[in-house]
């Protein structure tokens, strides 16, 4: 299956007021496991999307699927991007570098564990919570 297949969101209609989170791991089943347990927890409210695995169908990930996922959970409030190890981290940080500059400083790696992270970031994006909030609170996890 390819990262295409995988990067799954199910909120392009959400409006654009909450921060949007990508989850970005190297196994595709932990990447859609994390997004259904948002979903669970905070329903359609925040744009969520997903991505994980290389563009062979086994574990890794791909810059092009992470700029494919920011743009699919993409808010005007921001991106607030979860992943799981160091390589899917520095895919993300490319990612970032290749978005158009308007939205570079927009989008942002929370160092947080993936799982809790993301539920909680997403928690806070459904209250309204502006980027930086979210950010600080799923990094309290971390803490």
């Amino acid at each position: 299956m390819s990262n295409a297949d995988l990067l799954k969101t199910k909120s392009a209609q959400v409006a654009t007021a909450h921060v949007g989170i990508v989850i970005v791991s190297h196994s595709p089943k932990i990447a859609e496991g994390a997004a259904d347990m948002v979903r669970q927890m905070v329903g359609d409210s925040v744009p969520l999307a997903f991505t994980g695995g290389n563009p062979e169908g086994g574990l890794g990930t791909s810059v092009e699927a992470i700029m494919r996922a920011i743009d699919a959970a993409w808010s005007e409030a921001g991106v607030a991007i979860l992943v799981d190890l160091g390589g899917a981290e520095t895919n993300s940080e490319m990612a970032i570098e290749f978005m158009p500059e308007e939205r570079r400083g927009r989008v942002i790696i929370c160092n947080a564990p993936l799982v809790e992270g993301a539920v909680i970031a997403a928690t806070e994006s459904s209250g309204g919570s502006s980027l930086a909030d979210v950010r600080r609170t799923a990094e309290e996890l971390s803490a």
